[in-house]
C-alpha cells in the first residue's frame, strides 16, 4: 500500500493497513495559497506586523512560530460589547479569487500520487477570538457576555466556511487541516457543557461543509481533549492530529473502535537539543509498543506541522517507526468499545457539589468559587458587620475558597474562566479589606519573580500561575515573555525573592531554565531561593536533570506546592 491507501483505509472502521504511517508520510500540507498568502500579510521571520485581522503579530527570527502580541494597549477587541463596531473580517472573496489554478497544480504535483493533498487552515474559532481579545478577556466573556460570544464566533464561523468553500471549489484538496487548540496539556481550557454551547455547533457546521465536498476533515489539536472526544467524532472529526500521550491514547483507542484516526503521541518533551539517540528510540518505542497495537493510530510529533524542531530528533522517530512495521505482529482481535471512562472524564461529569454555606466566611468561600462578584461584596460588608476581622475573613473566606476552587481545577472540576473570574472576585473584595488588614495591607507569605523564559512569547500559562500565587497570599514580581536567565536571577536578588518560577511552552526555549539554575548557583542564592518550572514540554525528569527543585503540571499545584514551601521557611 501507498501511504495515501493506508490512511484511507484507516478511515474505515473495520480497516487493514497493511502498516503504521511515519509522522506525517500521507499528507502533503499546503500552505501556499491566495487565503493564506493574503491572511500572512507579508510576515515573515524576524517581523512583527499586523495581519489582515488587525492583530500585531510576533515572529522572531530564532522562534518556530507566530504569536499574537495582545497586551491592553495593543489588543484589538478591548470591549466585547462593541465587536461589531471595531472588528473588521478580512474580506476574502474579494483579495482571494487569483492565482487559484496555478495554486492547484503546484499542490497536486507536490503530493503526488501517494500522498493526499491537503489545505492547510490555521487560527480557529477559539483562537481566533483571543488572538482579537486576548485569553483571559476570551474566557471570562464566555461567561460575562455570552450573547456577544456567541455572535462574534458565528461570524468568525462564516469567515472560516467562505474559506473552505473556496479551498473546495478551487484547490479540490483530498483534506483539509484545520487548526484550533482547546486545552492545556492535562485539561480543557474551559469546561466540557462551555465548549458543546458556544464551539460545538459552529464547527459542525464547518466539518458538515467539509465532508459534504468528500474531503477528509482532519483537525489538529495538541490539547487534552478526552471529556469531549465523542463530541469531536459527531460533528465529523475524522482524524485527530496532535492527540498528547497525556489523552491515554489506548484508553481512547478501545472507546472510539474505529470511528476516528489518533495521530500524535510523540509529545514535545522529546523535542530538545540535548535529547540523546537512546532517549528518543526509547520513547518513541515505549508509544509504539502501547498504541500501535489498538489501531488507527498514526505516530507522529504532536505539532501542528510536519518536523521536529530539533533536526536530530526526527531520523530516530523514523527510524523505530520502521523497525516497528518490519517486526511479525499478531492480528488485533476484534476490538469492542468497553464502558469505560478515564478518571479524568468521570471528574469533569460528577455532580456539583452541594455548596450550602453554613456561616458567612463558608458563604464567602462559596459565591468565591461560583464567581459571584456582588455576592462576594456583601458577604463581606456582612462578615465586618459581624465583627470578623479582616484577616479571618481574608484567610478563612477569600483564600479558602481560592484553595478549594484551585483543588478542583487539578482535579478535572474546575477551568480557567472560573479561577480567572474567582481571582477578579478576589481583587475586589481585597479593596474592600487591605485598608483593615494589620499595617495598612496584606502580609505577603513570599515572594515569587516568574516570567515566560527566553526565546518563548506564550504568556497564557504564565498568567494563571500569577494569579493562583497571588490568590494564595504570595507577592508576584511579573517579568513578562522572553526573558533572559540574568533576569530572573538579578530580579530575585533585588526583589529579595522566595521562589523563582520559570515557564516554557517551546522545547527550543528549555535550556534557559537550565542556565537559570546555572546563574542562581553562581550567585549564591541556591540555597535561599526555590526554583520551579512548568509548562507543556517540561517534565519531571527534566527538572531533575537541570538540577531545579520542583516541577508541578498545572498552576493549582504549583501554588499550592509554592506556599507549602513558603510555610516551611524560618520566620
Amino acid at each position: 500500500m501507498t501511504a495515501k491507501e493506508i490512511f484511507l483505509e484507516m478511515l474505515k472502521p473495520d480497516g487493514k493497513p497493511e502498516r503504521l504511517l511515519d509522522q506525517y508520510e500521507a499528507l502533503c500540507l499546503w500552505l501556499f495559497d491566495p487565503v493564506n498568502g493574503y491572511l500572512m500579510n507579508g510576515r515573515a521571520p524576524g517581523m512583527t506586523r499586523k495581519d489582515r485581522w488587525g492583530v500585531t503579530i510576533s515572529w522572531p527570527a530564532d522562534h518556530p512560530g507566530q504569536q499574537p502580541i495582545t497586551t491592553d494597549e495593543l489588543k484589538v477587541l478591548k470591549d466585547i460589547t462593541k465587536w461589531k463596531e471595531i472588528v473588521r473580517v478580512p474580506d476574502i472573496e474579494a483579495n482571494c479569487q487569483e492565482g487559484w489554478e496555478a495554486c492547484a497544480a503546484a499542490a497536486r504535483e507536490a503530493a503526488g500520487p501517494d500522498r493526499l493533498l491537503c489545505a492547510f487552515s490555521g487560527t480557529g474559532l477559539f483562537e481566533q477570538c483571543h488572538f482579537l481579545m486576548g485569553f483571559e478577556d476570551t474566557l471570562t466573556n464566555l461567561y460575562e457576555h455570552p450573547d456577544e460570544m456567541h455572535a462574534l464566533i458565528d461570524t468568525i464561523c462564516e469567515y472560516k466556511l467562505r474559506i473552505m468553500k473556496l479551498y473546495c471549489e478551487k484547490m479540490h484538496p483530498d483534506a483539509i487541516f484545520f487548526h484550533d487548540d482547546w486545552g492545556t496539556k492535562t485539561n480543557l481550557f474551559m469546561n466540557p457543557e462551555m465548549w458543546r454551547e458556544f464551539f460545538k455547533e459552529p464547527y459542525r457546521k464547518i466539518y458538515g461543509y467539509i465532508r459534504s465536498q468528500g474531503v477528509i476533515a482532519i483537525h489538529h489539536a495538541d490539547s487534552y481533549l478526552v471529556p469531549i472526544i465523542e463530541d469531536m467524532v459527531e460533528i465529523g472529526i475524522q482524524c485527530w492530529q496532535g492527540v498528547l500521550p497525556e489523552n491515554d491514547i489506548p484508553a481512547l483507542q478501545r472507546q472510539l473502535n474505529g470511528r476516528m484516526i489518533l495521530m500524535g503521541g510523540i509529545g514535545a518533551a522529546i523535542d530538545r537539543a540535548d535529547s540523546t539517540e537512546e532517549e528518543i528510540r526509547t520513547y518513541t518505542r515505549k508509544i509504539l509498543e502501547e498504541c500501535g497495537p489498538g489501531g488507527h493510530f498514526i505516530p507522529s510529533i504532536t505539532y501542528g506541522l510536519a518536523g521536529t524542531i530539533f533536526k536530530h530528533v526526527d531520523p530516530f522517530i523514523d527510524d523505530e517507526i520502521r523497525k516497528y512495521n518490519e517486526q511479525l505482529h499478531m492480528p488485533a482481535r476484534s476490538r469492542v468499545t468497553l464502558p469505560r471512562r478515564s478518571s479524568r472524564q468521570q471528574a469533569s461529569t460528577v455532580k456539583k457539589q452541594d455548596l450550602s454555606p453554613a456561616d458567612t466566611l463558608s458563604s464567602i468561600s462559596t459565591a468565591l468559587c461560583r464567581g459571584q462578584r456582588k455576592r462576594v461584596l456583601e458577604l463581606v460588608n456582612t462578615a465586618l458587620e459581624e465583627g470578623k476581622s479582616a484577616e479571618e475573613i481574608l484567610n478563612s473566606g477569600l483564600i479558602a475558597g481560592m484553595n478549594r476552587l484551585g483543588d478542583d481545577f487539578s482535579a478535572g472540576r474546575a477551568f480557567v474562566p472560573e479561577m480567572l473570574i474567582a481571582a477578579r472576585c478576589m481583587s475586589q473584595a481585597m479593596e474592600v479589606l487591605k485598608p483593615l488588614l494589620q499595617g495598612g495591607g496584606l502580609k505577603a507569605a513570599g515572594k515569587a519573580v516568574i516570567g515566560t523564559v527566553k526565546g518563548d512569547l506564550h504568556d497564557i500559562g504564565k498568567n494563571i500561575v500569577k494569579l493562583a500565587f497571588e490568590s494564595s497570599g504570595i507577592e508576584v514580581v511579573d517579568l513578562g515573555v522572553d526573558s533572559s536567565a540574568e533576569r530572573f536571577v538579578e530580579t530575585a536578588i533585588t526583589e529579595n525573592c522566595d521562589i523563582i518560577a520559570c515557564s516554557s511552552l517551546l522545547t527550543t526555549s528549555m535550556n534557559e531554565m537550565a542556565r537559570v539554575v546555572e546563574l542562581a548557583e553562581k550567585a549564591g542564592i541556591r540555597d535561599r531561593v526555590t526554583i520551579m518550572i512548568g509548562g507543556a514540554p517540561t517534565s519531571e525528569e527534566y527538572c531533575r536533570a537541570i538540577g531545579a527543585d520542583l516541577y508541578t503540571p498545572d498552576a493549582a499545584t504549583a501554588a499550592r506546592k509554592a506556599a507549602e514551601i513558603l510555610q516551611k521557611r524560618p520566620a
